[in-house]
């Protein structure tokens, strides 16, 4: 078990070092490639709602996605982190200057006093962040739990996709019990279906 979560610390640090490293222009290459893979993938553009997340280190930038996500009139609903219950409630976004402030973790959340809720079965995709990815759908995220508690959460309709970098893609997530999979990863030369 120690094993297991001292490599997956090691992939952490090494995934943002590598990121870091790369140049603004290469990652802004490398994302644009992801968001018009995404643009073009069938359940985001049939999606109504569609769950995103806003990005820190070592994650795919969100900015743009969730933009273009609500100047194409898209139900966007945003994860607000609740440290107390270690859960994820849904709020719907219709500004992201206006509805954000930050939340418990330190990053911008929806304020929960201006955005309405969002029942998880209204979802139709759940774009869900990571560091690292394999092949499988097994993925590495920043460790505190949230997204393994709230993925069995969704429903069985809901796609569960994530955006990444190839640099990202590595050959075994190193995976435990309670971590969970995606369906589809995006990255900026292909897209990963769950084999």
């Amino acid at each position: 078990m120690d094993d297991i979560k001292q490599t997956k610390n090691k992939i952490r640090k090494d995934m943002i070092t590598n990121l870091a490293s790369l140049s603004e222009s290469e990652l802004a290459l490398k994302t644009q490639k992801i968001e018009y893979r995404l643009f073009g993938f069938a359940n985001f553009i049939e999606a109504n709602i569609t769950m995103m997340y806003i990005s820190c280190r070592g994650e795919v930038s969100s900015r743009n996605i969730i933009k273009y996500c609500l100047d194409y009139k898209k139900i966007i609903v945003l994860p607000a982190f609740d440290p107390q219950k270690f859960r994820i409630r849904l709020f719907k976004i219709n500004n992201v200057g206006k509805d954000l402030k930050p939340g418990s973790r330190g990053m911008l959340e929806p304020d929960t006093a201006r955005c309405k809720p969002v029942p998880i079965e209204c979802l139709d995709i759940a774009i869900i962040p990571g560091i690292a990815f394999d092949e499988k759908g097994g993925r590495v995220g920043s460790g505190e739990g949230y997204y393994d508690r709230f993925i069995p959460k969704l429903p069985v309709t809901t796609r569960k996709v994530s955006i990444a970098f190839e640099d990202q893609i590595i050959p075994q997530a190193p995976m435990e019990s309670h971590d969970k999979h995606v369906d589809i990863i995006i990255t900026n030369e292909r897209t990963i279906y769950k084999i």
